[in-house]
């Protein structure tokens, strides 16, 4: 029988509320564990600050969730401090870290046959290039694209929508031309930006048959699992990963800003009500 000193607590960080897809995907795989979920939303858009600014940010949102909420395992759910400060977050907490950038990177190298693979992100993560760095460790020769219209497509909840549908062709569109230009056959997309799970029914019917889609989201909550399993012989694991409304799983969401709009908004990322969520200042 789990003890409570036995379920483990997950701290999961964003830069704001599209994370919560990650979370989503975690409490579908690890449903008996308790969840503490931080949105940095005082202070996003990550992407349009420094790369010292980003690691300080996501730093202090990592000692929140360790120091204050007793956090025994991270999971970045935020691609841009995935890319640009996993390392200044693993030197600022005495915890195993995870981002989201190498388990997409990993679902890409197995699902893909050609070896050539194609990424959609924010323009944040597109610049960093992290995704193009991890593939390549994979063997995979990649090409990646910025999709801006996306994020406000998804908050307006024209998740299913005919412009939101004709902007993802656009992309894709360019983006398949893009790769012609280079001589690349890619049979994979990897959705680099944990807003996009939601427009995944518009997307695997945009992209060319026998591509495969690889949300980064999911992939991560597997990684997460696993890594949980091994460390802990895992009587969290669900044995099935539809029990994502186990009436053991203990959320609790935190936010540094816009309170309001993370409870009115984030129940469409989790799929479920978010509950009250606490503001908590982290500072400048």
């Amino acid at each position: 029988m789990t003890t409570p000193t036995s379920v483990p607590t997950i701290g999961v960080f964003d830069s704001g509320f599209g994370g919560l897809t990650v979370l989503r995907a975690l409490i579908d795989r690890l449903p008996r564990a308790r969840f503490a979920f931080l949105g940095d939303t005082a202070r996003l858009p990550y992407g349009s600050k420094s790369r010292r600014t980003i690691a300080r940010y996501a730093a202090e949102s990592a000692q929140f969730l360790v120091n204050e909420q007793g956090a025994q395992f991270l999971v970045i759910a935020c691609n841009t401090a995935s890319a640009l400060a996993l390392d200044a977050i693993q030197q600022a907490v005495p915890v195993p870290v995870l981002g989201v950038i190498e388990p997409g990177a990993s679902a890409a190298r197995a699902a893909s046959r050609t070896g050539d693979v194609l990424v959609i992100a924010t323009e944040a993560t597109v610049h960093s290039r992290a995704y193009t760095a991890a593939c390549q460790t994979h063997g995979l020769r990649t090409m990646e694209k910025a999709c801006p219209l996306l994020v406000p497509l998804v908050e307006e909840g024209w998740t299913d929508h005919p412009v939101t549908e004709e902007v993802i062709e656009v992309y894709l569109n360019e983006l398949r031309a893009e790769a012609a230009a280079l001589g690349l056959n890619p049979d994979t997309l990897v959705l680099g930006c944990t807003h996009y799970p939601l427009l995944r029914t518009l997307i695997e019917r945009a992209v060319r048959p026998g591509v495969k889609v690889i949300d980064s989201a999911e992939s991560a909550a597997q990684a997460a699992a696993q890594l949980l399993s091994g460390s802990s012989g895992s009587p969290i694991v669900s044995e099935s990963t539809g029990t994502t409304h186990a009436p053991q799983t203990e959320i609790h969401c935190f936010a540094t800003d816009s309170v309001e709009k993370f409870e009115r908004l984030g129940s469409r990322f989790l799929g479920r009500p978010v509950g009250h969520v606490e503001l908590v200042d982290l500072g400048g």
